[in-house]
């Protein structure tokens, strides 16, 4: 499923827009303030971020302001701010849409869709990763190191993708196996360690890129 984070201090739509689009095959995480949302998206990760601009203890221009400091993830305002200056400081700030309060629940649930389409096109126009020897071709799914192809498991690949989409990111245990082995995976954490491992042995004199964060997780630094 597709996690999203949602961040609104009214709480009735709060609720609402958390069932509605729980009903329509999303993940949501709610909060009811700033804080809580800057903090939740530092524990997990998310596909979409969902932010009211007027909120409690940090606005959503503030959020958004740091979310894009750590990470290119969608982010669609929730406002009844309909200003132009409002509107411009938001898409100054990295803003992939504005909604307008009211808004209807099923053009929120089609606005969401749309954006995570347009990610996922961004995502695909870069083809090939590459960095100090290291090429990764997203549309082949063939990894090399120093001009020489390597044999990655379905699983080590996604792995490595992740890693990529998120370079210079801690990303927690928990974030890996949500993304990688999904919600339903109720093993060990420590495969997270054993396909690591796997992945580090693969890539050579690359493998030391991904950096252990201790009591952390992990993180791929280029």
């Amino acid at each position: 499923m597709c996690r999203i984070l949602l961040a609104e201090d009214n709480a009735n739509l709060r609720e609402v827009m958390t069932d509605f689009l729980t009903d329509n095959g999303f993940t949501v995480d709610a909060v009811s303030d700033g804080q809580l949302a800057w903090e939740a998206f530092c524990e997990r990760d998310y596909r979409l971020v969902l932010l009211d601009v007027m909120m409690p203890r940090m606005n959503g221009f503030e959020v958004c302001r740091r979310i894009r400091a750590k990470e290119d993830v969608p982010i669609l305002f929730l406002t009844a701010r309909v200003q132009e200056e409002d509107q411009l400081r938001g898409y100054s700030l990295g803003a992939d849409e504005y909604i307008v309060k009211p808004f209807s629940l099923p053009v929120l649930v089609a606005k969401c869709r749309a954006i995570l389409e347009r990610a996922a096109g961004r995502a695909m126009a870069s083809e090939v990763f590459t960095s100090e020897g290291l090429s990764v071709n997203f549309t082949t799914g063939r990894a090399s190191v120093d001009g020489e192809e390597i044999e990655l498991q379905a699983t080590d690949y996604r792995l490595l993708r992740y890693f990529i989409a998120n370079r210079g990111r801690v990303l927690t245990r928990e974030q890996i196996l949500d993304r990688i082995w999904g919600m339903e995976y109720d093993g060990s954490d420590r495969v997270v360690d054993t396909h690591i491992k796997k992945l580090r042995k693969a890539l050579g004199r690359y493998g030391s890129h991904i950096e252990t964060v201790i009591k952390e997780g992990y993180r791929f630094v280029p």
